[in-house]
């Protein structure tokens, strides 16, 4: 799939350059914007998809969408929790100050900035994203946005973003390295989507999160593994998960392992 990056038409010199940066990071051609459509663009140079870096975002263009960093439900989330209110992923994860989670399927880092909130300046998250477009896109958004109240900014400034395979580096890290170990894969037999979410399933990992994966989680995690899915997936049951979080209207729900109950 022929990915390239380009800028907004009329772009200043310094918004060429981080197209130019975006391109080499992500070992990708860059080409000049030179007043063609997008279009245009696409049908010269055969490209699939179109990396294009603006004053506001980068957005990666394709014919399903576009995707761009946004902070979605996060801050709305967030502002329910300061009034008190239930959050089903902090409580299946059991959040306290100063923990260290590792989030395996980054994705928009929706629940990683719900996350790192929770865990304040003393905590660390750590997002693994399997695309590595997608994990530069939200990469950047999490450095650059301010459209927040600072103490949401500064929780999305402690995220560190990797662009990796969950399984890979969950078998490189020491045993009890983190607080929480947590999974939210792309749900196979999707259920209503915002149309952000659209165009990021395009470019997600859809394979199944396999039992070796959990196992590994369960070495890595002192506290808490826990996986997200749809109330009616079997995947609870496959994988092992035989506590369970969510509300009784919920699409979704939380299983979660107590590592020494799984090991």
């Amino acid at each position: 799939m022929k990915i390239i990056a380009t800028t907004s038409d009329k772009a200043l010199p310094q918004l060429i350059q981080e197209a130019k940066d975006l391109a080499q990071v992500l070992a990708v051609p860059y080409v000049p914007r030179n007043k063609l459509s997008l279009e245009s663009i696409r049908e010269v140079h055969k490209a699939e998809q179109i990396l294009v870096v603006t004053k506001k975002n980068i957005q990666l263009v394709m014919s399903q969408g576009v995707y761009f960093f946004h902070i979605g439900m996060a801050k709305l989330r967030i502002k329910s929790l300061c009034e008190g209110k239930y959050d089903h992923m902090a409580s299946a994860m059991d959040l306290a100050p100063g923990y260290r989670v590792l989030d395996c399927t980054l994705g928009l880092g929706t629940d990683a900035i719900v996350a790192s909130y929770l865990t304040g300046a003393a905590g660390h998250v750590t997002g693994l994203e399997a695309s590595a477009v997608v994990a530069e896109i939200v990469r950047r958004g999490l450095r650059s946005y301010e459209e927040a109240d600072q103490e949401i900014v500064q929780a999305m400034r402690r995220i560190e973003v990797i662009a990796g395979d969950y399984l890979q580096y969950l078998k490189s890290m020491p045993a009890k390295s983190f607080d929480v170990v947590y999974f939210d894969p792309m749900f196979r037999r999707p259920v209503k989507e915002s149309s952000g979410i659209a165009p990021l399933r395009m470019l997600a990992n859809h394979a199944p999160v396999s039992s070796t994966a959990i196992t590994e989680a369960i070495r890595v995690a002192k506290k808490k593994v826990v996986f997200k899915e749809a109330v009616y997936s079997h995947e609870f049951a496959r994988l092992g998960f035989q506590h369970f979080c969510g509300g009784k209207y919920s699409s979704v729900m939380y299983g979660y392992i107590d590592p020494e109950e799984g090991a």
